[in-house]
């Protein structure tokens, strides 16, 4: 039987023990594992592995040695409770090794919970499961994790005292974020906040998110965006020993003001165009976007867009004597004057 998108996420939290089955299948394996890790866990607890109601085969092995995975289903284990046998890493040359050995499940026996890559419609494997009575077969597609699922990672964690701004930052964290990165930045923010009252904010989130590889760029783009040209100079060296690359920096700094532009610009207000940026933004960054848009206006914006498309030529042009970071910086301090007048 198939599990729509809808049905999943509350089967993966409450699975039904006496199911023959499952086929998780999905192009990204991060979050196939993520939901094979939810399903064996519901079934077996958290001592399943200990009470050796959990056995795992991997797809290479069952190649050289068909026999596992039926052996393993019809094992008769020392403690009470499900079994499960996982089968991991499979592809479609492994479904006539998986099929006989689903086939001959009978009551009592372990549930298969088999994971792979992308199935296309056709596939001998999946059209098995699909098809099976007591069996479910479901895709897991590069979608971000629903609100409620969101929900149920913070009760897991321990961490029920939000704030509607904060579950709106998280909301937004994780569709920038892939699942796995998601999940241990909740542990950790669940960690953060241990024993402490205060309901989350999003600075605390801010503080837990991973570091992005472009907070040292973001840094002097902000102090150019808020007319602070005299600060330019000693971040413009830091980054510099960080060993930052001029087009690089030109590149951040256009996607920047692009990003302002579409707050500033947009025909319901700043406010409304906030809201709508893809990738969204979350907690102070966000406030501090939105204070930076209204402070420069979509004529400005348009204005710095070309400072900066000019910059980017240069850069490019053969014929250019300057050093790179020499000319963006010199084009960063004219942005910087240009925030400053009104």
């Amino acid at each position: 039987m198939k599990l729509t998108a809808r049905d999943a996420p509350g089967y993966f939290a409450r699975p039904d023990a006496d199911k023959t089955g499952l086929l998780i299948y999905g192009g990204d394996a991060m979050r196939v594992a993520l939901r094979r890790q939810q399903v064996v866990k519901a079934l077996v607890g958290p001592q399943g592995e200990e009470e050796m109601r959990f056995t795992r085969i991997a797809g290479a092995d069952l190649r050289k040695d068909p026999a596992m995975l039926a052996d393993a289903v019809k094992a008769v284990g020392f403690f009470p409770g499900p079994r499960v046998v996982l089968v991991e890493e499979v592809n479609e040359t492994l479904a006539d090794k998986i099929i006989p050995a689903v086939e001959d499940w009978a009551p009592g026996d372990a549930q298969v919970i088999v994971t792979a890559g992308s199935l296309k419609a056709t596939s001998k494997l999946r059209k098995f499961f699909e098809s099976h009575r007591n069996a479910y077969a479901v895709g897991i597609y590069d979608d971000p994790p629903s609100r409620g699922e969101i929900e149920g990672m913070l009760k897991d964690g321990g961490l029920q005292n939000l704030s509607d701004e904060a579950m709106r930052d998280l909301v937004a964290l994780a569709q920038t974020l892939d699942p796995g990165d998601f999940r241990q930045t909740v542990e950790k923010l669940a960690l953060y906040k241990l024993g402490d009252p205060v309901p989350v904010t999003g600075a605390d989130i801010e503080a837990c998110a991973p570091a992005s590889t472009e907070a040292a760029i973001d840094d002097v783009l902000n102090v150019v965006a808020e007319a602070q040209p005299s600060e330019i100079g000693p971040v413009m060296a830091r980054l510099q020993a960080q060993g930052v690359q001029g087009v690089a920096l030109c590149i951040g700094a256009m996607r920047h003001f692009r990003t302002l532009y579409a707050v500033a610009s947009h025909p319901g207000g700043p406010g409304e165009g906030i809201g709508r940026l893809r990738p969204p933004v979350f907690g102070p960054r966000r406030d501090r976007i939105l204070r930076q848009a209204q402070g420069w206006g979509a004529a400005k914006l348009q204005d710095a867009l070309t400072l900066l498309t000019d910059t980017d030529l240069q850069l490019r042009s053969a014929g250019r004597t300057a050093p790179d970071m020499a000319l963006v910086e010199r084009t960063l301090i004219r942005l910087a004057m240009m925030a400053g007048r009104r």
